[in-house]
């Protein structure tokens, strides 16, 4: 098998924006860098209606082809006849997220497409399972039925996979029972930082200058702003920046501004002590997260390696309160690198955060701890040099 060359297929790309789409970004060009022939296949890119001619755009050591349109029967041909084309047998990365290709969730005939890639032209199909399937009896009727055809495309798929790769361990148990006893090799891959680290104490100390003085504790928020997010915030940012004027609060990301403007409405007299960066380039995020004196990063199933913020959060060696739940790995609690809270917006909720603000040499502790994990076990060099080491076996 060429071991050098690879093809890295996924629902999104840069310059289209989603967590797939950086993630593909960082593990192509990581690969790039360490020599292997990197080929990325992808929809095309669509701005303001009109859709790219390039086909093929070579950058950063990495080949991106733009033809898998909707994931079409017909795609999926086009894509057939000039994967066949690199030598045989190809080494195939796929980004798997169920709602990612087409067919609203349920694409059956790409799942099928890459059991015949496998089993036919002797691919090796390697799957990195972002997310599973939708959870049953937490939506719609639709959205049942559409959980009971992601299990159907999951059974192809592990027919197809010579090796699995997890964002979070809790994925490999809920996938196993559908290889139905065949054996299949799990690995787990966390999800690395997607915002590279800019190293610039003098931009770091002027973009702060823009929210906190120096008496003045910087709490940061990176990352989605959910219907889930956006609860707990209501329940924690009036009381916690109502207080003495001593916390800011910086809502960093896509969405921030909006959350913002929402609480100014209900709660105006907090607008002064409440600001949101709304989208930004990287190293602007960069910049301010690295100006927060801690940074409230609370999930609804829990911290995990799935979570590209917390990941952000630590890549910077800045202290993380975030939440423990079903999703968490061992990791977070036996290295103890980050501080622990359960959001339900009563004083004890704020008191830990104030305890936490409180306490510079936990601070200190919390971001040394918390970026030696993140180097140690989550960087992309780990991530990449996992994929390049891992042969797995052909169920």
């Amino acid at each position: 098998m060429n071991q050098n060359s690879w093809h890295l297929i996924t629902s999104e790309y840069p310059p289209q924006i989603g967590g797939v789409s950086d993630y593909t970004k960082l593990i192509a060009k990581g690969l790039a860098d360490f020599g292997e022939q990197v080929h990325v296949w992808t929809p095309k890119e669509q701005e303001a209606g009109v859709r790219s001619r390039e086909s093929e755009i070579v950058k950063e050591g990495v080949t991106v082809h733009r033809e898998f349109g909707s994931f079409a029967p017909s795609d999926l041909l086009r894509v057939t006849k000039l994967l066949n084309q690199f030598p045989a047998p190809r080494r195939l990365l796929v980004q798997w997220v169920p709602h990612g290709y087409g067919y609203r969730s349920m694409n059956i005939a790409f799942c099928f497409w890459l059991w015949c890639r496998a089993k036919l032209k002797r691919d090796r199909v390697e799957l990195m399972v972002h997310e599973p399937f939708l959870a049953f009896g937490e939506g719609s009727a639709k959205q049942s039925m559409a959980a009971a055809v992601h299990r159907l495309m999951v059974v192809i798929l592990l027919q197809a996979a010579s090796h699995v790769w997890v964002s979070i361990p809790e994925w490999e148990d809920k996938l196993r029972p559908f290889a139905f006893g065949k054996k299949k090799s799990f690995s787990a891959l966390p999800v690395p930082s997607n915002i590279a680290v800019v190293d610039d104490p003098h931009g770091v100390a002027r973009v702060r200058a823009q929210y906190a003085d120096a008496n003045t504790h910087l709490v940061g928020h990176f990352g989605a702003y959910d219907e889930y997010m956006t609860n707990v915030m209501s329940k924690i940012l009036p009381s916690l920046v109502n207080g003495d004027g001593s916390v800011r609060v910086l809502l960093i990301g896509n969405g921030s501004s909006e959350l913002r403007d929402k609480f100014i409405e209900s709660h105006p007299e907090i607008k002064d002590s409440v600001h949101a960066t709304g989208m930004m380039p990287a190293d602007d995020i960069s910049l301010r997260i690295s100006a927060c004196d801690l940074m409230l990063q609370p999930y609804q199933d829990g911290v995990s390696g799935r979570r590209t913020s917390v990941m952000t959060a630590l890549a910077h060696g800045v202290p993380v309160l975030t939440t423990e739940g079903k999703a968490t790995e061992k990791c977070w609690t036996e290295n103890d690198v980050v501080q622990f809270m359960k959001v339900n917006g009563d004083a004890s909720s704020i008191d830990t955060v104030n305890s936490l603000l409180a306490n510079s040499d936990q601070l200190l502790r919390l971001g040394k701890a918390g970026r030696r994990l993140y180097w140690n076990c989550f960087a992309v060099k780990r991530t990449v040099a996992s994929l390049r080491d891992t042969e797995g076996s052909e169920s």
